[in-house]
């Protein structure tokens, strides 16, 4: 049977790829494995432990900075695939794991499946450095697996061969249901509304944080029934601006970031969210939640064709303006809760799982 690895190093990729390696465990045709790059180390333990994974290697994170840790990942991945001589690499996403896993990958000529391939902003600058590394992993890519129609669009739309496409919504879904399923995640009933924000992107570092809190100040003072929840990315980046202008506002909330099972449930309880996540994009649907990006593009557009986001930026006005709207609009609002999901109906790793079992590997399965 064809021996396939999962390459995957962060939060994001481990929320993502866990319903596929679960599925894919079940099946008496593929032996999965599961190697854990070390990029994220503490956050990774929990979010592993939270899906009931436990990695088959796990390797070792060498350097601070991003430089450092790629020349250490690259080694230590290389030896790895040498040693597994494994028939296929999955990675997820657009992180500097996955990059370097579907780059080592081509070089040892073992087929890359891409899981979420095709999300497009086409600027480099935003989000970076994303934008680009997504777009050279589908350059050297046997499987491209696309989450949602714009995307596959976008992958036909740079020549990339229709057969080596298959549309099979976002896994992100998947874990979502299971964690629904396994967890009991639902909303609370809670005294006053609730809005979750976060922001943690390298873009908005400096004076977007600075505009978005400066207005999340103003509502919290103007609105004592707004209740405001921010699990603040730990980056001091992020932290030394945050905390001056929030910290000792009564109904604004700053805790330290929230493991996965934590933001399902912050999500499922909000009334509203700010982020400039495109994970949180992605899943507040699922609990019918508003969300106002706090960005000036998205790589994500199927939320906004749906209505149930807005893409409105970090200026501080059209903050308070569109907080404000909503706060006062109950209809408006009401069209922004999303009745089903539009980024998949949780059937994507089957799909995946379906098409990995097609492909023409070297020993038949």
């Amino acid at each position: 049977m064809p021996k396939i690895l999962i390459v995957c190093g962060t939060r994001p990729e481990i929320i993502k790829l866990a319903p596929v390696y679960h599925y894919l465990k079940k099946q008496s045709w593929a032996d999965v494995l599961w190697l854990h790059t070390g990029q994220h180390d503490e956050m990774s333990k929990k979010i592993l432990a939270c899906f009931d994974i436990s990695p088959d290697i796990t390797l070792v994170r060498e350097g601070e900075n991003l430089s450092d840790f790629t020349i250490g990942l690259r080694r230590q991945l290389d030896k790895a695939l040498q040693e597994l001589q494994c028939d296929m690499v999955i990675v997820q996403g657009d992180t500097e794991s996955a990059f370097v896993g579907a780059l080592a990958a081509f070089y040892q000529r073992i087929p890359v499946a891409h899981v979420e391939a095709g999300l497009r902003t086409y600027n480099l600058d935003r989000p970076f450095p994303e934008e680009g590394l997504r777009q050279m992993i589908t350059r050297i890519t046997a499987l491209n697996f696309a989450p949602t129609p714009g995307a596959e669009a976008a992958l036909l739309k740079e020549d990339i061969k229709s057969s080596a496409i298959f549309l099979t919504g976002n896994t992100v879904i998947d874990a979502q249901h299971w964690i629904i399923e396994h967890h009991h995640i639902q909303a609370q009933k809670l005294e006053q509304k609730q809005i979750l924000i976060t922001m943690h992107r390298r873009e908005n570092w400096g004076d977007e944080i600075e505009q978005a809190c400066r207005a999340i100040a103003h509502l919290a003072r103007q609105h004592s029934a707004m209740q405001f929840l921010f699990p603040v990315h730990l980056n001091p980046l992020v932290k030394d601006q945050v905390y001056p202008i929030l910290g000792e506002l009564a109904n604004v909330r700053l805790v330290a970031p929230l493991d996965y099972l934590e933001m399902q449930q912050a999500i499922a309880n909000a009334w509203l969210i700010l982020t400039d996540s495109g994970g949180i994009q992605e899943e507040a649907p699922t609990f019918g939640v508003p969300v106002l990006v706090l960005r000036k593009e998205t790589e994500r557009p199927e939320a906004i064709d749906a209505g149930c986001a807005k893409i409105i930026g970090t200026n501080q006005s059209n903050i308070i303006t569109e907080v404000e709207t909503l706060w006062n609009n109950s209809e408006l609002y009401s069209s922004m809760q999303a009745k089903q999901n539009p980024f998949g109906d949780g059937k994507a790793s089957e799909r995946i799982a379906d098409t990995i079992r097609q492909y023409p590997f070297k020993k038949p399965i």
